[in-house]
């Protein structure tokens, strides 16, 4: 009986801490990107930018494509949040992007996007161009 006390006692710490992992932390950094659209009917576009995550920078380029009623070019110099983040890594990935927006002479603009990696960009900025777009797209993010 006293072996089975003994085994019990060593074996429930155990038990206690093997049903709780320790979650790796999700940090937030800071981003900023300059993305260039043009197009008729399919946009397409491009750009760079800049991930900010504990003091150090990690630059990156975006491309991306939209397919819809888009009409006219625009440039938006985007800032704001990466959120998620487990590393400077799992900011790449394809981001899906859904809205409707427009821009003549100057504009803002806001969007948020999830990659794969539950990366969310929550990103704001001034559009300046003439552009009126209608379209479902997408964007993909490489770091350099």
């Amino acid at each position: 009986m006293r072996k089975l006390a003994i085994g019990a006692a060593l074996i429930a710490p155990l038990a206690a801490t093997a049903g709780f992992s320790t979650p790796s932390r999700a940090e937030t950094g800071e981003v900023a990107v300059v993305f260039t659209k043009g197009g008729f009917i399919v946009g397409i576009g491009g750009g760079e930018g800049v991930l900010l995550l504990r003091g150090k920078k990690y630059p990156f380029t975006v491309s991306g494509m939209s397919v819809g009623f888009t009409i006219g070019a625009s440039t938006t110099k985007f800032v704001g949040r990466a959120l998620n983040l487990r590393g400077p890594a799992s900011i790449e990935g394809s981001y899906v992007v859904g809205g409707a927006g427009g821009a003549v002479a100057a504009g803002a603009g806001a969007v948020q996007l999830q990659n794969g990696n539950g990366v969310i960009l929550q990103l704001t900025g001034p559009r300046v161009g003439a552009e009126v777009s209608a379209a479902v797209g997408g964007v993909t993010i490489r770091l350099k």
